[in-house]
Order: structure tokens, then sequence, then C-alpha cells
């Protein structure tokens, strides 16, 4: 199958760090299809040679083990060429059309990686050059819009050009592994089915944190804030994958309907919850590592009055007979305490317990999803202290099975984006998110930002290299609950 991999903002900051070591990894590892081209898009005045000298120079900033080796580079150097396009030049996008029609390829992908109030011009461009046919997949980067309306204005101008199943509005986190492993633990074992409800779980904690601070982004970030970049997407979507009703089969639509549902189950917000259930911070200078960073404020790039939010932390609730009455606590932010990302189901103590425990000690699975990938579960056994033995105290250990997804399958599996660009190349909608499902996750978190708006307090302080604002865990202490680092 041949395919034509088009992207806008060919030169920027997403397209070397992250698209081309994807792409690379995919041709390295024998899975791009074979008469491929990878075309670039920008306002520069670059040949062909020119693009490929670019990226090759900037492969020396990626990942040591993505980055090729002289030989390898020449070779997937061949698939590589450059076409300048202004995006409100209809005459470059002309030209664009003449460089595709002479080939002629199966398939051709536009992906547009750039600021998403580019993406209307774009799609208006691409209909009016005659490039949207049959044959033409679109791909959407996050954040697709600022809030409920501009996210509406894009999927109305995208579909008025192509089909729903033509766009692929993507969310690297679906493409990582360990994300993918939540629907095979759920829907591919017996095991936890009967347990995956109310009855048996007392509440399920997701963390998506970062040590790192804003780094080069500190423009972007600070028109964006925390709840836009990473609860209205990334934890919306691995709440969904938690709680979603088994599918009636693996196809794309079958599980974007059940993720929808999750979505239109979530309670609505109301002023008191509101005001007790969703905590913003900002971090200040702290340490990280051991050494001293810097504040929120005093990043490049930031307004040094700003208000934006670099931490949230919310409890959901699912309103339906799976999940009444069962807290989520959804939490992210950057310069906290570790760069990590799990997901912690913990589960009702038993109810009747006739042994000594830890207090606190309950079953918990929880699902590393990065640095580390696998799986733990936290369970209770009975030890050998000799003490105990002689006093006769029924005591019980915690302990826990440990499952490290690198050492069972090897640390080189395919990468989110890798996985993601070849199922657009290859049309799987499974992992890429409908316009319904946005429009819905947009909906829940938009009161939170217009209650922000209107209220006069600023985000709560926080010291960089610790987990947060303590209003975090006073909002989770409320419930006799406690973030899975502090129980």
């Amino acid at each position: 199958m041949s395919f034509d991999l088009v992207i806008f903002g060919g030169t920027g900051d997403l397209a070397w760090r992250k698209l081309m070591p994807a792409l690379f990894q995919a041709f390295r590892h024998g899975s791009l299809p074979e008469g491929g081209r990878i075309i670039g898009l920008a306002r520069d005045d670059l040949s062909d040679d020119q693009y490929r000298a670019l990226i090759r120079e900037r492969f020396d900033q990626v990942d040591l083990a993505k980055r090729p080796s002289a030989q390898e580079f020449d070779r997937f150097a061949a698939l590589l060429h450059f076409v300048r396009v202004d995006l409100s030049r209809p005459a470059d996008f002309e030209r664009l059309a003449g460089v595709l029609r002479e080939r002629g390829a199966d398939t051709v992908v536009m992906y547009l990686a750039t600021a998403p109030s580019l993406f209307t011009a774009a799609c208006e461009q691409l209909a009016a050059a005659g490039l949207n046919t049959a044959n033409t997949r679109l791909v959407l980067e996050k954040p697709l819009g600022h809030d409920l309306e501009s996210n509406r204005a894009i999927n109305r101008a995208v579909r008025a050009v192509l089909a729903e199943n033509q766009i692929f509005r993507i969310d690297h986190y679906l493409g990582k592994p360990s994300v993918q492993n939540l629907f095979a633990l759920r829907f591919g074992n017996a095991l936890f089915e009967p347990l995956w409800r109310r009855d048996h779980i007392a509440n399920i904690q997701i963390s998506i944190a970062e040590s790192l601070g804003v780094e080069s982004r500190g423009a972007f970030y600070d028109n964006t804030g925390a709840l836009r970049d990473m609860v209205q997407n990334h934890a919306l979507q691995l709440l969904c994958a938690m709680a979603m009703e088994p599918p009636i089969n693996s196809h794309a639509d079958a599980i974007r309907d059940e993720k929808l549902k999750v979505l239109r189950a979530l309670k609505r917000w109301s002023p008191e919850s509101l005001g007790q259930h969703v905590i913003r911070g900002q971090y200040g200078p702290g340490t990280i590592a051991g050494d001293k960073v810097r504040g929120y404020r005093e990043e490049p790039g930031v307004n040094p009055q700003t208000t934006t939010e670099t931490f949230v932390a919310l409890r959901a609730e699912i309103a339906n007979w799976r999940w009444a009455g069962v807290p989520f606590y959804i939490r992210t932010g950057k310069r906290l305490a570790a760069g990590d990302a799990r997901i912690v189901v913990n589960f009702q103590p038993t109810p009747h317990p006739i042994y000594h425990t830890p207090i606190g000690a309950v079953n918990r699975l929880v699902i590393h999803l990065q640095p580390k990938d696998g799986l733990e579960l936290h369970l209770l056994a009975q030890g050998q202290d000799g003490r105990h033995v002689r006093l006769g105290a029924q005591a019980l250990t915690p302990v826990h099975l440990d499952l490290d997804f690198d050492k069972r399958f090897g640390s080189g599996r395919v990468g989110a984006y890798e996985r993601l660009l070849l199922d657009v190349i290859d049309g799987r909608l499974n992992l890429f998110v409908r316009a319904d499902e946005q429009e819905e996750a947009w909906r829940w978190v938009e009161p939170v930002l217009h209650h922000w708006r209107h209220e006069h307090s600023a985000p709560r302080p926080y010291a960089a290299g610790t987990w947060g604002p303590s209003a975090a865990s006073a909002m989770i202490a409320r419930d006799g609950h406690c973030w899975s680092e502090e129980c």
C-alpha cells in the first residue's frame, strides 16, 4: 500500500521531537509500509536535501536509543521531502495538490502539527484545492480548542470537508502500551470483572505527575493550564477506560460508544462541589533531585502575574448503577515530587476482619503507566514472624505481586506515536477520539473553567518537588481516604 504522510508544521517542535523519531522507529522495525513518502510542510524555503539535513541535525537531540546511525538515516532520508506552504496562500495548496496527484498514493495522511487556531484555515484550503478526497485521512493534534465552543467550531469545519471516519483526533496517551493494557486487563481476563463495581471498590485514583516544569513551552502553557492540557483529554480518557461497560466487540465505534456513556454519566458540577472537590495549584521555587528550580512565574514566556494553574486535583462521581457513590480522584501537575503516572484501584476492606492488619491496609491494584509499565496487586498474607507465632497473634503482613511489562515483554515495544501513526496509515480508529467524546469532555470541565474565571482567589501555591498543595490531601481525606503515596 503506497501512502503519503504530509506533516503541516514539518519543521516544528512536535515534528522533530515526536513524529520523526516515531516514523524512524517504524522504519527501523520494518513496520512502516513500503512505498511511503513523508512530506514536511512549512513556510521555510527549503529544498528536499536541506530538509533532510535539518531533520538529521535534530535527531542528535532525541533519546539515544531512537537516534539512527548514519547509514540508517541515509535510508530513512530517502522518504523525506519538503514543500513550502503558507496556510494563507491558496497557490501553495495548489502546488501541494500537484505534488500529491503526480504520484497518486493509495492513502494520503494530513497531519496538522500546528496551533489549533490554524486547523479551520487548513481544512478550508485543503478542500479548495480538492485534497479532501475519499483516500484522505486527517490527524488533529491536541488541544482541540480552548473551550466547548471553539472545539465545536473546529469539529464543524473539519466535518464540512471530511467524513467522521476520515478524522483522527489524536491523544498520544491512548497509544501507550500501558494504557492499551487497561483494556486487555479488563476485557481480556475474567478475574477482575466480577469485582469491578461499587460493591467491591472503595475508590479509584488517577495520577499523572510530572517532575518537569514548563521548559520552553511557557507561553503556550500559560494560555492553557493543567485542566485543559491534561484533565480534559488524557485523564478523562483514562477514567473512561477504567469505568466503561464491556463493549460488544473491539471495533472502534463499539469502544467509543461506551466511553461516551461514561462521560455523559459524570455528575455535573454544583457551586458546592466546585468549592470542595476541585483544587488548583501553581508551583513556586523548590528542589528537584537536589537541584534548586525556579517557580512557575519566573519561567520564560510566563506572565509574572499569571493565575494559570500547574496542578489540578478533583473528585468525580459517575452516576450509574456500576459506580454510584464511588469517588474517582484525578490529580495532575508539574514540578511534583516524581515523574509518575499510575492508576490505583482501592478495594473495600473485608466485611468481617478476623486478623490483625496494619491500619489502612486494603487490597489494592496499582496500574503503572510511566515511567514503569506494569501491574502490582497488593494483598495481605500470614507472615513468618517468630514473635507473633509465640504470642499466638493472628497478624497479617502486606505483600504484593509485581508484573513488570518491560521485563516480561522487553523494553523495545512500540511507542505511542509510532503505534498511532501506523494506525492512521492503516485506517484503524480504535485509539482515536470521536467528536462527541471530545465535546462531552469539554462540557464537563467547562464549569470549572468558568468558576475559576469568576472567583477572586489565586491558585494555591506549592513548592516544586512536593506533591502539590496540602488542600489536595485534605480533599481526599474528607472521604476517609488518602493518596497512594501517603497511605
